[in-house]
């Protein structure tokens, strides 16, 4: 069969979603703060400004193209500048410019403002936020290094993870996983350094999202006083995993028979016993409850006895009582901690920001800062879908939509834009499944 190519007037766009995200925008003041914030600073080329840049940008990380070459595909597209409610789209080069000089001259006030307004879209929006235990809202803060071997980025250096590149810190908020913080590192920090004040930082950012208890978790990299410190004043819960140092793990074994309680239902040749003991670290104006499991395994799971018994140490720092939470509900709770790492995966791959496009540190820390900001919105969208099942049926039951089937399903849908006697139609093919999805959530967010 032969098909003629041809082309038509007519506007047909592949990023019907788009809709969606400037609606979303539309609900937040941050166009009008980064134009207030760059006022007299940044040169506004061409008349375009910075809000409209910054809000064009962000229709492109929404579908994973964070490049700053991706919007000249869209320079010429209505629908695109429409969608997003911006006046003029910018070019690649002035997109460039523009945030190198927020991260030249704005780093910090920048990242702030934009962090700040992805918080406030969650409490403005009445967005729910599920928790993870009784009434606690996990606030799970963790670093991941972002592989940018081969590159001669400014900031990039060896990680501990084996390669060179950057080692962010992220913090996200109940089990949906919306980002409240972010801080783009180098690469061979550690983990720690600078973690109080992302702490602060992250902890009033989540209060403004929610009125939520918060549960703060962290792994055994941020064992430090400092922040044990900082999470008190802020009258925070927290799970913290122990780093035992140079502790002996034979006396926490002796100590964990003599004075713990033995985990039952354990397999033949494993024995684990749990104890707890109170804690006076300096500088805390409250006693740290310490629990600690130890393990005994004199045989593999397979049933190979081995020649020396084996011993492993889980130990963790809690505010939380007995009485809220007994010794397994603290270990699974920072077991849980562990789906963090999916929410880090849908930022590096399903936004596709893992290789940052600048060479210079501070714009990509910008660049990041607004990727988390188009993760929220994407959240957000994903699990406004999940409120009705006007959406194809799935083989079980969703709770939380990965970032990029919302891409694929509500950002790059195809439509087609028609303008009418005053009116703006968005056209979608009569049969698409999503339609009465896309249809409600654009109802639910129209302002």
């Amino acid at each position: 069969m032969k098909v003629k190519i041809v082309t038509t007037p007519e506007i047909i766009a592949t990023h019907g979603g788009n809709l969606l995200v400037g609606e979303l925008i539309g609900q937040t003041t941050l166009p009008k703060r980064m134009n207030i914030l760059s006022n007299g600073v940044i040169p506004t080329e061409g008349g375009i400004s910075t809000g409209d840049v910054i809000t064009s940008y962000i229709g492109t990380l929404t579908q994973a193209q964070p490049s700053f070459e991706a919007i000249e595909q869209f320079r010429r597209d209505p629908y695109f500048a429409e969608s997003m409610g911006v006046k003029y789209v910018p070019s690649s080069p002035t997109l460039r410019q523009r945030i190198d000089g927020l991260g030249e001259n704005l780093k910090e006030e920048s990242c702030a403002v934009i962090i700040n307004e992805s918080s406030r879209i969650l409490r403005t929006l009445d967005i729910a936020i599920t928790p993870c235990y009784l009434d606690f809202a996990a606030l799970d803060i963790d670093v991941s290094p972002f592989d940018n071997s081969d590159t001669k980025k400014a900031g990039v250096s060896y990680t501990y993870k084996g390669f060179d590149g950057y080692s962010p810190i992220f913090a996200y908020l109940g089990e949906e996983g919306y980002c409240v913080n972010v801080e783009l590192r180098e690469g061979s920090q550690h983990c720690q350094k600078g973690t109080p004040e992302f702490l602060e930082a992250t902890i009033l950012n989540a209060k403004i999202a929610t009125d939520s208890k918060l549960l703060v978790r962290m792994d055994s990299g941020n064992d430090a006083v400092d922040n044990i410190i900082v999470m008190q004043k802020a009258a925070v819960d927290f799970i913290i995993k122990r780093n035992p140092r140079q502790e002996s793990i034979e006396f926490h074994w002796s100590y964990a028979v003599d004075n713990g309680v033995q985990i039952e239902n354990t397999r033949d040749g494993k024995r684990i016993f749990a104890y707890e003991t109170a804690v006076s670290l300096p500088g805390c104006t409250k006693v740290v409850r310490m629990v600690s499991f130890v393990t005994e395994r004199v045989s593999t799971a397979d049933g190979q006895m081995l020649l020396i018994p084996e011993y492993e140490l889980e130990s963790y720092y809690t505010s939380l009582d007995t009485e809220t939470a007994g010794a397994t509900d603290i270990q699974n709770l920072y077991h849980a901690h562990g789906t963090s790492e999916q929410f880090h995966s849908e930022i590096k791959t399903d936004l596709d920001l893992e290789r940052l496009p600048s060479g210079k540190f501070n714009t990509n820390a910008i660049v990041l800062t607004l990727g988390t900001l188009a993760y929220n919105i994407l959240r957000i969208i994903g699990q406004e879908s999940l409120k009705k099942n006007d959406f194809p049926p799935t083989a079980h039951k969703v709770k939380r939509r990965r970032i990029r089937t919302v891409i694929d399903r509500y950002v790059t849908l195809a439509v087609k834009f028609v303008r009418h006697a005053r009116n703006v139609f968005v056209k979608l093919w009569e049969f698409n499944p999503w339609f009465p999805s896309f249809r409600r959530i654009y109802a639910a967010f129209r302002q």
